[in-house]
């Protein structure tokens, strides 16, 4: 009878523990699924690929398998970076490369992504953990480590170069940064490898952002176009006060996220129109877009050897498509969409100081007034 009640007594012992558990917050670890080899359109509730393969049969995407050759190297996994790395990871890409050095803290909980329980992560690392549950078809690599110093710059280029999948350079570069060393390292290893990146930013108040397309030799690098308190010769440091931090809101930063791996998906999936401009105002509502011609002046070296290199470009026009595109459904109330005037097919390039002027007028980005410190 004793040996009874005491396997009672650890039966409702282990339950108490277990209820203590669930009511901390912390789930049992479920076992993660298998890989897929290939993707699949065919619509169950087991398939995670079926409402991203939907695009191909509704005219969207023509090879959405295409996906998972595409390898991403993203910089900065902090309020944009990491929401822009779950969402290239929910969508399925081949290879995700992730470069910060910082560690998780509290004070990130108000953004989205990290948990509490992450917290002394390096960011890197509590990124790679969640981001392999989601979706184990990826291919995850990162490093903790500040790539503005010599020898971290050299194997971060080096990585941008053969960091591909089956060794090849990497499909697109992201920036996600919140300092001006980090971008201009960026840009520069960028520009000597005539390599494609996209450039991202929350203003210090929290309600604007934009997203860059940069073309080395073809469009605006950052040195182009610096933000304005560097190209006035003032330092960027000097925004940011001891004791002050920017404020920061999840919204503009999932917004600007969305908007950044949007433009990723219409680039290496080839559909719609990339954006090489397009900034956002939350208090107006204001969504400004323009390509930007790299600056003849530019200080940069690199920059001007690849202005050289592809002397010439022009932006390409969208192809229109003559047939309506046809799918399953019934167009029950008949409705029709009218064809887009023709001039807006004709991309406007302008050069980087006109769309800076002009940008600054709409209060999307302009340093000088203290809006925008390029977070």
């Amino acid at each position: 009878m004793a040996d009874k009640m005491s396997r009672e007594q650890l039966l409702e012992h282990v339950k108490m523990l277990e209820a203590k558990l669930a009511n901390a917050g912390v789930e049992k670890k479920k076992p993660a699924r298998q890989k897929i080899d290939k993707l699949s359109a065919k619509v169950t509730d087991e398939n995670p690929y079926s409402r991203l393969m939907a695009l191909k049969r509704m005219g969207i995407v023509e090879n959405y398998e295409k996906i998972r050759e595409v390898t991403i190297m993203l910089v900065g996994v902090g309020g944009v970076g990491s929401v822009a790395a779950e969402m290239l990871t929910r969508c399925g890409v081949g290879k995700l490369i992730m470069f910060d050095y910082d560690k998780v803290e509290l004070a990130n909980m108000n953004r989205l992504f990290f948990r509490p329980n992450q917290a002394g992560m390096t960011k890197v690392a509590a990124a790679s953990e969640t981001l392999a549950d989601i979706n184990p078809d990826v291919v995850f690599e990162s490093y903790s480590y500040d790539i503005t110093t010599v020898k971290n710059f050299e194997h971060f280029q080096g990585r941008m170069a053969k960091g591909g999948l089956n060794g090849k350079p990497v499909d697109l570069v992201l920036c996600c940064v919140d300092n001006y060393e980090a971008r201009m390292a960026i840009n520069q290893a960028c520009n000597e490898l005539d390599q494609v990146w996209m450039e991202s930013g929350v203003s210090e108040n929290a309600v604007s952002g934009h997203i860059q397309f940069c073309l080395p030799g073809r469009t605006a690098c950052f040195e182009c176009s610096p933000p304005l308190i560097v190209s006035l010769g003032g330092d960027e440091k000097t925004l940011k006060r001891e004791g002050v931090c920017a404020a920061s809101l999840p919204t503009t930063m999932g917004l600007v996220s969305a908007l950044l791996v949007q433009n990723v998906l219409k680039y290496v999936l080839n559909f719609g129109s990339v954006s090489y401009y397009l900034g956002y105002n939350a208090l107006k509502d204001f969504f400004p877009t323009w390509p930007m011609r790299p600056n003849p002046n530019c200080t940069n070296a690199a920059c001007k050897k690849c202005q050289a290199k592809h002397k010439g470009w022009e932006p390409p026009v969208r192809e229109k498509k003559d047939d309506a595109v046809e799918t399953e459904y019934d167009n029950e109330w008949g409705l029709e969409v009218e064809g887009e005037e023709a001039n807006d097919d004709a991309l406007q390039v302008y050069p980087a100081a006109v769309l800076s002027l002009f940008v600054s007028s709409h209060g999307v980005a302009n340093p000088k007034r203290g809006i925008v410190n390029y977070l």
